[in-house]
């Protein structure tokens, strides 16, 4: 609908090649968003102020990162790594963002109750709107605060956390393409020099919310799931696994909190 003609304008003329479609949008505003795309490579989801995953559509803005398509597969692995007894468990989502995979794990499995925290503000109230727009369930409430810190009511009991947390080291950050640099949030994606800064207090923090047997998952660089899997050892995590992404890259690292 960024151009003023929805798809079922476009349907409309498939079946009658001869009608005519007018669009919603003035020619100049279609232009000004042309040229964002082109001459300031803005990306097309924040143009189109959306962003479909998995099988939703998310709001989004410049406050929040642009869901990517290997992270999808963060879902399936939370869902398969909870033990079918386990029915009613509670989760958190940690640097949430647009709400992307704290909305799918709650739609998808109605019985969990959803913990989702991010530092900043905007996102959180992004990623309320998402929620209202997809579910009409409220197993999710929303926390602003830095990742474990606004859940301290929760401490010990939380079955399953999953976080897709800034991980890219410095000198790789700054040799990103200007489409993301230039757009989507620096805290989203700058992980400091090792890319670990984030990573390293998810875990250390990880044994004081996590009941015995509780897991973590964490989406990472490509390089960094031997450090993390040391790291997680060190604070008491066993089961640990790197699992590669569709791409065959070694995308996420689990463990359990023994």
């Amino acid at each position: 609908m960024i151009g003023g003609i929805s798809k079922s304008d476009l349907l409309l003329l498939k079946i009658n090649s001869k009608e005519k479609v007018y669009s919603k949008i003035d020619f100049h505003s279609l232009k000004k968003k042309w040229l964002d795309h082109t001459n300031l490579s803005k990306p097309i989801q924040y143009i189109c102020e959306s962003s479909y995953w998995r099988n939703f559509k998310f709001e989004l803005s410049t406050d929040v990162l642009i869901p990517r398509v290997e992270t999808e597969q963060i879902v399936e692995i939370a869902t398969k790594i909870v033990a079918p007894e386990e029915k009613e468990i509670i989760f958190a989502d940690l640097g949430t963002g647009s709400g992307s995979i704290a909305i799918s794990l709650a739609v998808e499995n109605r019985n969990w109750k959803g913990l989702a925290t991010d530092i900043d503000m905007n996102a959180i109230h992004i990623a309320q709107q998402n929620h209202k727009k997809i579910s009409s369930e409220s197993n999710i409430n929303f926390y602003c605060g830095n990742w474990w810190q606004p859940l301290t009511n929760y401490a010990g009991m939380i079955n399953l956390a999953i976080s897709n947390p800034p991980y890219i080291p410095k000198n790789v950050y700054e040799r990103l393409p200007s489409s993301v640099i230039d757009f989507e949030p620096k805290k989203a994606l700058y992980g400091g020099e090792d890319g670990l800064s984030h990573i390293k207090q998810i875990i250390s923090d990880a044994p004081k919310f996590l009941v015995k047997g509780g897991w973590l998952i964490l989406e990472n660089h490509f390089d960094q799931s031997k450090k993390i899997k040391n790291l997680l050892r060190e604070y008491g995590f066993d089961s640990l696994k790197t699992i590669n992404d569709t791409f065959g890259i070694g995308r996420f690292t689990i463990g359990r909190y023994k």
